[in-house]
């Protein structure tokens, strides 16, 4: 094996290493604990991809229909979502968040954010300057 495919191997564990502890540690920095990760991630889909139907949500999500009915109940139950007809299928209905599912999103997002910028803070300017220049390309590595 060359020295650069070594290379990208090790480099490949290390930030697969680094991705994760770090993606949990951001996890972390919650508002409410009693919306679970899967609850966020629904209503964050449902925030960037507008009002849909529960399957399409469990599409989205990459869940069975079943799984995204029980995350759905829960949060009607939590006045987080609301379920009205579908336009053109009265077998299916549209789930879309109410003003509390957005004012949640909005606080957990501040929430991260605060945790994230004091942390920046404590690196120098040439870390900060490294980190955008990896947020870039960490963007370019996402979308390929």
């Amino acid at each position: 094996m060359s020295r650069t495919t070594l290379d990208t191997a090790a480099l490949a564990h290390d930030l697969r290493l680094a991705v994760m502890r770090f993606s949990r540690r951001l996890r972390n920095q919650r508002v409410d604990s009693s919306v679970t990760l899967t609850h966020l991630a629904a209503l964050s889909t449902l925030k960037h991809h507008g009002p849909m139907s529960p399957g399409e949500l469990a599409a989205h999500e990459r869940v069975q229909p079943p799984s995204m009915t029980r995350v759905v109940v829960a949060l009607e139950g939590m006045s987080l979502v609301t379920r009205r007809p579908h336009p053109t299928d009265g077998r299916q209905v549209i789930i879309d968040l109410t003003p509390a599912a957005d004012d949640l999103l909005a606080a957990e997002a501040r929430a991260r954010e605060a945790w994230l910028s004091g942390r920046l803070q404590e690196l120098t300017a040439e870390e900060r300057t490294v980190l955008r220049e990896a947020a870039a390309i960490m963007d370019k590595l996402a979308s390929g």
